[in-house]
């Protein structure tokens, strides 16, 4: 069997087709879901890029590996002490190790481990091709990579095959001459005058008014990103800029499926296709970032097609993108190493139903610090239970909870009228988190929780208090504010964050 792994950056489930989505944005991708297995409740526990990919090739949570930043002690790996050998715990136990160790030939096509210094992306990978521009190249650099590296291969046998693509991330780099195939399409009903209206006046990095982060500031090498969200006119570029990134990424796709069935092999191949996280596009008032731990950002598509999967299966049990590591060994008939944190759903491929996690739990401590807790009940409504640790200057209460039932959008925060529900969730993330120290206090070289770490440090890294590097600091940004007529926000911040100013 071979394996294709299409890891498409920032791409939201909410935005294809085949989950919904009124504009015809997938339409390959919709065909490979009507011959495969699409997964509705797949997540990420740990986001954004770093700490997800981290977590995927690890099969474990970022509370276990150390990695939950972009920046920091938080974005290495803990060390590993003096129980390492000759290689260390990845190099030995990562996905791609394992599968060298089922006599499969593994490549990967992507940036990726130089972009974040994440060179343990890499391990156990026979051949990795950089296409050189750290997550900036659109797919007309990538496909050619590809293509060569299909016609050399494809017809062989026990390979796996990751491919990134990156032109769903902002900046919406699609070139001009690919047009607007959403130029006639309305704007989804969800994001009415009076919501434009409060996302305008929010506070908050990558908030309507903050596009580029902290600022507005356009960039004419990017025409399909405005400098900021002002009417319903920029919302709709906005929006048209995203899913015309998401169709040219489907035609990308439309191509490696051709050279597969050309070379003979497309019945024999395992095609996935997922993501490291989703993309907030108006979720909590935030646009073009995933820098939350909510549905919008931790809810990544996942669609497996390939012999032995049922055929147009629809599975809505809960899953962790950790979950494909042992399900991948499972269907290789390859015993599971004991550090993962996984939990199999190869029956769920087989069958088309089966296995789901109780509940779970995401993370997110690179723009915001903040645990959650996903889980549903009998009388159908899905919670989200979310936990501000930090709030990356968004002013997000201390919890917040949302029925994805009635509102996936998650407009309504039901924390003041559903105590019950919010104790529920703070009971549950308690019992995950006591879970997880006692196995670190058994395996790992310390007990430390890297979310505290990252609060130690002065805050996640996309949101510090004091000026680095690119970003402005807080001094700054509260004169963004009272200069954009957001002063309530700035008054608020300033308050909420009185000590760390003052230092």
């Amino acid at each position: 069997m071979r394996i294709v792994y299409l890891d498409i950056d920032a791409l939201t489930p909410s935005h294809l087709s085949c989950y919904g989505y009124p504009r015809q944005t997938s339409p390959t991708i919709d065909q490979i879901a009507r011959e495969g297995v699409r997964c509705t409740n797949y997540y990420t526990p740990d986001a954004p890029c770093l700490p997800s990919r981290t977590a995927f090739y690890s099969g474990r949570f970022g509370i276990q590996t150390g990695v939950v930043g972009h920046g920091g002690t938080a974005a290495e790996p803990k060390r590993q002490g003096p129980d390492r050998h000759f290689q260390d715990w990845i190099g030995i136990e990562g996905l791609a190790r394992r599968l060298q160790f089922a006599g499969y030939y593994t490549a990967m096509i992507s940036p990726f481990g130089q972009r974040h210094s994440a060179h343990w992306f890499y391990a156990g990978f026979h051949e990795i091709h950089n296409t050189g521009q750290g997550g900036m190249e659109s797919a007309e650099v990538v496909m050619p990579v590809v293509n060569r590296w299909l016609d050399a291969n494809a017809a062989n046998d026990h390979w796996y095959l990751h491919i990134n693509l990156w032109d769903p991330h902002t900046p919406y780099r699609v070139p001009t001459s690919y047009g607007n195939p959403f130029k006639d399409a309305p704007l989804p009903d969800w994001l009415t005058d009076k919501t434009l209206a409060k996302h305008i006046h929010k506070t908050g990095p990558h908030s309507a008014t903050d596009l580029g982060m902290y600022g507005d500031a356009a960039n004419p090498k990017f025409p399909r990103v405005p400098a900021r969200i002002s009417d319903r006119a920029t919302l709709k570029q906005y929006f048209d800029g995203y899913d015309t990134a998401v169709r040219y990424v489907d035609d990308q796709i439309r191509c490696i499926i051709d050279k597969l069935k050309s070379a003979g092999v497309y019945d024999d191949t395992l095609i996935v296709i997922s993501a490291d996280h989703g993309e907030n596009l108006g979720e909590l008032g935030i646009y073009g970032e995933h820098g939350t731990a909510d549905h919008a950002t931790c809810n990544i598509p996942m669609i497996i097609k390939g012999p032995g999967v049922a055929a147009g299966a629809v599975d809505h049990g809960l899953h962790y993108n950790i979950d494909w590591a042992p399900t991948l060994m499972d269907l290789l008939q390859r015993e599971k190493p004991p550090l993962w944190d996984g939990q199999s759903f190869a029956s769920v491929l087989a069958s088309g139903q089966g296995s789901s996690q109780a509940q779970l739990v995401i993370s997110q401590c690179c723009h915001v610090c903040q645990r959650s807790v996903r889980w549903n009940t009998p009388d159908s409504h899905q919670w989200l239970y979310m936990r501000t640790y930090h709030d990356g200057f968004h002013l997000f209460p201390r919890e917040m909870l949302y029925d994805l039932a009635v509102d996936p959008h998650e407009q309504n925060d039901l924390a003041p009228t559903h105590p019950q529900e919010c104790r529920e969730g703070a009971w549950r993330l308690s019992n995950w988190h006591d879970a997880q120290m006692q196995k670190m206090a058994q395996t790992a070289s310390d007990s430390t929780d890297p979310l505290w770490t990252v609060i130690r440090e002065g805050g996640p890294f996309h949101a510090p208090v004091a000026a680095r590097q690119s970003h402005p600091g807080l001094a700054r940004y509260l004169e963004r504010l009272e200069n954009t007529g957001r002063a309530d926000g700035a008054a608020m911040l300033r308050e909420k964050y009185a000590v760390s100013l003052a230092k």
